[in-house]
């Protein structure tokens, strides 16, 4: 179940903004889009291109933290135990998992758990199989300006002034001591003296260079000493520097952000995120992006293949006018729970009702469904000894979500949940609260559409702006079901005035929820709430069949694949499989999963797709 996936990543010097498509909440960039070709096939792979920035204003912690007589406080101590065992992961964690996929995927979610279970199309669906190959599925995002992000280059970018060669021989071994260490304010000056012996303009202008070029954050001026030029380096921010040396250690001259972008493979953007933060020595947080892509999918353009497909031509050419014509039901798509037995909305709906203990044993405790050997092993520890750090030692990689909370339960206690589930980043807890009112939307369009059908009714809501307003008796004429939208619950939002209003409330009354009140005493799990279109109408369509033999081939190039100048492959006239390729764009926070689903009418879920994948490939 590979993916590959390209993502644009931009470090920041000032406020750090993260910006995440998939959380259902309106964000900064909410008008970039994704172009989405789709290629369904015999497995479940992808490919994918996002656009991320790093904030460089959140600080990274020092490498070593001095207590006492210059030994390192027990965080930092962790925290570099834990990087040796990551670094030396062994053979023995992968060759643990002895249960085929397929079959831990047994006890995986399928759309019907999340309230998926509506179609907008009349047409006859057909078998297919989604993302057998991480190159079935491929997206590249699109921005602003309409144009669509690529790797297309892997040169390094050249400054646009490059200092002259002579800054790395001007400074002696004992002027660059002295400055690196009053860099890392490793001791008491303020200040550091570097005599100019051939004091003439350009050697001056050489030691400005050379200092500000290799000791980042430090600033220079000339002096005048006795008759001799000096040049003093010192800390513009002074000791406020020690708050925040990333901030202060980045070069003024490359500006505000480090833009890039990133391709991946097998590997969602919070992994890819948690692996780049890992060898930069930087906290995930600083990274900001648009969305958490799919883990099987190319981020770039969206191009999806159904192979195998079971569909004669006029099913397919039914089926994809349409999704061109009518669209899609908008639902949150299936990687928004999660792939195990305990789905993430589980999680969010114990965060809101304020049960930290059922928090805790919802991501702590053993439970079926694919997962590491050594997870496994955690989890087995936690259930018997209730231990954190006990199981904490069964993790040879601690940056998981799990080891997170386990090393927070060992910090703060076992009375003190709120702060140990603190440890874990504000992106990835606040992942299981959308997640719940993901898990709410999707059943509440699913009742909308079951009770009044495609056409808009008085009492729907649609946008005027940023405002949602009611569809009036009188007005019902002025719009279509591309215009209506359902809210998320939250404390700024209005519901349906008929009685989708009532199933809002009865449902979170059912979960020990205040639909009047969805305030939290924690002020970042408190709901505001969002409106979603519940129909999009995909741009950009196409699409074709093609007939091929041998099913472990991609049926497209990638970026890569194109970066090292491989030849597209040709496709026969006659073959022995068919595949349906698709190509489309998606405005943001939309599943391409979910367009796919209205195409084929079969379930999506990775616990389906998996069942296919190992029934063809017998």
């Amino acid at each position: 179940m590979e993916m590959t996936e390209m993502t644009g990543v931009s470090l920041k010097r000032g406020a750090l903004v993260v910006e995440d498509n998939d959380s259902g909440v309106p964000v900064e960039e909410t008008k970039k889009q994704k172009l989405s070709e789709c290629s369904l096939t015999k497995g479940q792979d992808g490919l994918q291109n996002d656009f991320l920035s790093i904030s460089e204003d959140v600080p990274r912690p020092p490498d070593t933290v001095s207590t006492g007589k210059g030994g390192k406080n027990s965080e930092a101590q962790l925290e570099d135990e834990e990087e040796e065992e990551e670094d030396g992961l062994s053979e023995e964690c992968e060759e643990e998992e002895s249960e085929s996929f397929a079959d831990m995927m047994k006890h995986g979610l399928t759309e019907a758990d999340v309230g998926i279970t509506k179609f907008v199309s009349s047409h006859q669906g057909f078998s297919g199989i989604l993302k057998e190959r991480y190159s079935d599925f491929v997206v590249h995002e699109i921005g602003k300006d309409g144009r669509i992000s690529h790797l297309n280059d892997l040169s390094i970018p050249v400054d646009e002034e490059d200092p002259s060669e002579d800054i790395f021989t001007v400074l002696t071994a004992e002027e660059k001591q002295r400055l690196e260490e009053l860099q890392l304010f490793k001791n008491k000056e303020t200040s550091v003296a570097i005599e100019v012996i051939e004091d003439t303009k350009e050697k001056r202008t050489i030691i400005h260079q050379a200092i500000k070029s290799l000791f980042p954050g430090l600033e220079t001026k000339t002096e005048d000493r006795e008759g001799k030029k000096y040049i003093v380096a010192y800390h513009a921010a002074g000791k406020k520097a020690l708050a925040n040396p990333r901030k202060h250690s980045w070069p003024k001259s490359r500006g505000s952000y480090c833009h890039f972008v990133l391709y991946k493979e097998n590997k969602d953007t919070m992994d890819a995120i948690n692996v780049l933060s890992k060898y930069l020595r930087v906290k995930p947080n600083i990274f900001s992006y648009m969305g958490t892509k799919d883990k099987r999918a190319i981020t770039v353009q969206e191009i999806a293949v159904l192979k195998n497909i079971t569909g004669t031509d006029d099913q397919v050419q039914q089926a994809m006018n349409s999704l061109k014509e009518i669209g899609f039901i908008n639902y949150y798509g299936m990687q928004r729970f999660g792939t195990t037995a305990v789905p993430t909305y589980q999680v969010g709906r114990a965060i809101l009702q304020n049960s930290w203990t059922e928090v805790m044993d919802l991501i702590l405790k053993p439970r079926s469904g694919a997962e590491k050997g050594y997870l496994v092993k955690c989890r087995e520890e936690w259930a018997k000894t209730k231990d954190p750090t006990a199981a904490l030692r069964k993790l040879p990689v601690k940056r998981c979500v799990e080891g997170q909370l386990l090393r927070g339960l060992s910090k703060y206690g076992m009375k003190n949940i709120v702060s140990a589930f603190g440890i874990i980043p504000r992106n990835n807890r606040l992942m299981y609260i959308h997640s719940y009112q993901s898990y709410v939307w999707n059943n509440m369009v699913s009742k909308r559409i079951e009770d009044y059908g495609l056409k808009p009714v008085p009492g729907d809501l649609v946008l005027k702006g940023a405002t949602a307003t009611y569809i009036e008796e009188d007005d019902v004429n002025n719009y279509s079901i591309h215009d209506v939208v359902m809210p998320l619950p939250g404390f700024d939002v209005i519901y349906p005035k008929h009685k989708i209003q009532e199933a809002y409330r009865e449902m979170l009354t059912a979960d020990n929820l205040d639909i009047d009140n969805m305030r939290h005493k924690i002020r970042d799990y408190s709901l505001s709430g969002a409106y979603r279109k519940i129909i999009i109408r995909p741009q950009n369509v196409s699409w074709e069949v093609v007939a091929y033999d041998d099913p472990k081939i991609p049926l497209f190039n990638t970026d890569v694949d194109n970066l090292e100048g491989k030849t597209p492959p040709v496709f026969a006239s006659e073959g022995k499989y068919r595949a349906l390729k698709m190509d489309f764009s998606l405005p943001p926070s939309t599943y391409a999963t979910m367009a796919i689903r209205e195409v084929l009418k079969m379930d999506t879920s990775i616990k389906n797709q998996t069942q296919l994948n190992t029934t063809w490939l017998r």
